[in-house]
C-alpha cells in the first residue's frame, strides 16, 4: 500500500472505528481489527520472506489470532458482518488476483461504511520487465482494473492473454522503469458506495484494437520497431509450419 495511503487512512480512523483488511495476508495493515484471507494468521507478513515490509498502518496488531478470518474470500458465502456495521474496509494488491472480484467489491460495499482499494496500476499492469522480459505486468494477475474518480466506479477487464504476444500491446521495461511508486498503482478512497462491473470484449479484434490502443495513448514505439516485429513473427510463423510438417 502507498505510504501516503496508509497515512491518510490512519489520520481518518478514529480510535473506536472497527477495520477489516481483506486478504492482508502477505501484509497486514495493522490498525484492522479484522483480517480476512485464505492464509492462515501464523503466517502472515509474507513480504518479508522476498524482502519486503512484513506490516503497514503502524507497528502495532489490532487484529488477533481470534478476528484473522481464514476463508476464500470468493466463494460468494456473505462476509460475516451486517449492513454497514463496519466503519472501514481495506483491501490493498488483492482484487487483480482473484476470481470474483465483483463479489469482493458487493460485500465490501455492503459491510462497511467506508474504505480503500489499491491495485496495480494498467500502466504497471501492461509493461514488460516486472517479472520478465517477454511478459506483461505478473503472471498470476487476471485482471486489468480502471477507476474512475469522477463517476466512483472500478472496472476490470479480463486481462487476455494476447497482451503478451505482441510488442504494440504492451510497454517496454524501459517504460515500466521510468513509472515512479505512485505510477505503478492505483489508489481508491470511497464513501458508502461505488460501482462496479465486468466489460466484456468479445472477439480477436476487438481485444487487439483496445491493448492496442491503450499503448498508444502513452508511449510511442519507433516505425522500424514495429518493422522489424513483423518480420520476426512472420518467420516464427513460417518456421512452425515447417517443424509441424516433418513433425
Amino acid at each position: 500500500m502507498l505510504e501516503s495511503s496508509v497515512q491518510r487512512l490512519l489520520s481518518q480512523i478514529s480510535a473506536g472505528d472497527v477495520v477489516l483488511d481483506i486478504g492482508g495476508w502477505a501484509c497486514p495493515f495493522n490498525r484492522a481489527n479484522f483480517v480476512m484471507d485464505a492464509e492462515p494468521f501464523e503466517t502472515r507478513g509474507y513480504y518479508q520472506t522476498i524482502g519486503k515490509p512484513a506490516f503497514q498502518g503502524g507497528s502495532t496488531e489490532h487484529f488477533t489470532k481470534h478476528t484473522w478470518l481464514q476463508r476464500d474470500i470468493c466463494d460468494r458465502t456473505p462476509y460475516p458482518f451486517g449492513n454497514k456495521e463496519l466503519d472501514v474496509v481495506t483491501c490493498s494488491h488483492v482484487l487483480e488476483d482473484i476470481r470474483d472480484p465483483l463479489w469482493v467489491c458487493s460485500e465490501m460495499v455492503r459491510i462497511s461504511k467506508r474504505g480503500y482499494i489499491e491495485v496495480p496500476s494498467r500502466l504497471a499492469e501492461s509493461c514488460r520487465g516486472w517479472e520478465s522480459p517477454r511478459t506483461a505486468g505478473l503472471t498470476h494477475h487476471r485482471w486489468l482494473i480502471d477507476f474512475d474518480q469522477t463517476s466512483r466506479s472500478v472496472t476490470f477487464l479480463m486481462k487476455h492473454h494476447m497482451i503478451h504476444s505482441d510488442r504494440r500491446y504492451s510497454f517496454p521495461g524501459s517504460f515500466f522503469s521510468s513509472l515512479g511508486p505512485d505510477q505503478r498503482v492505483s489508489a481508491f478512497f470511497w464513501d458508502d458506495t461505488f460501482e462496479f462491473s465486468e466489460r466484456q470484449i468479445h472477439g480477436l479484434p476487438g481485444v487487439s484494437a483496445e491493448l492496442e490502443g491503450f499503448v498508444a495513448q502513452h508511449y510511442r514505439y519507433p516505425a522500424w520497431r514495429l518493422a522489424a516485429d513483423r518480420v520476426l513473427a512472420r518467420a516464427e510463423q513460417q518456421l512452425g509450419r515447417v517443424v509441424r510438417r516433418l513433425g
